[in-house]
Order: structure tokens, then C-alpha cells, then sequence
């Protein structure tokens, strides 16, 4: 379910543990990715067609600080994840 901000995380399980996570950001119907920008901390950012930022893949979910997350959130102004947030990645 997506949060007021218009943003909702997925997670992919195996075993029971997550494995990856994809933070989707607020989107328009129909965006696709159209560019990946790798970030530090096995974080990667896509991009709609017109350069907004349109999700963050998580590709070391167990491993990833809120910190880390939200220096790449501010970096393409985005508000700040909270612990609540996030928190299903360290189920």
C-alpha cells in the first residue's frame, strides 16, 4: 500500500529473508525506467523519461543503514525514510 507521500517499498523473499527491496517513488501512469544510476551501498536510482526519480533498488536490503538510504533520498530530493519504513528489511 502506498503511503501519503505516494511511495511504498516491495520486498522479495527467499527463505523468509529479504533478498532485494525496491522503494517505489510517486509516479505518473505509464512511467517506465528509462536510465539506472548505481549509488554507494548497493543502491540503485531510476529514472522516467523526463529525469524524475522513479524508484530506489535495494540490492543488499539486510545490509542497508537508514542513513545510507536517506543520503541518497536527499541527493535527489526526496523526503527522508523513516525507521518505520524500512523497517520490513530487517524482518
Amino acid at each position: 500500500m502506498a503511503s501519503p507521500s505516494g511511495r511504498y517499498l516491495e520486498i522479495t523473499y527467499r527463505d523468509g529473508r529479504p533478498i532485494a527491496g525496491y522503494l517505489y517513488l510517486p509516479r505518473k501512469q505509464g512511467d517506465v525506467s528509462v536510465r539506472t544510476e548505481r549509488r554507494q551501498h548497493g543502491l540503485l536510482v531510476d529514472y522516467a523519461s523526463d529525469g524524475r526519480p522513479i524508484g530506489i533498488e535495494i540490492t543488499a536490503p539486510r545490509k542497508l543503514a537508514l542513513e545510507e538510504l536517506n543520503r541518497v533520498l536527499r541527493e535527489i530530493h526526496q523526503a527522508p525514510a523513516s525507521d518505520a519504513e524500512i523497517a520490513p528489511l530487517a524482518a
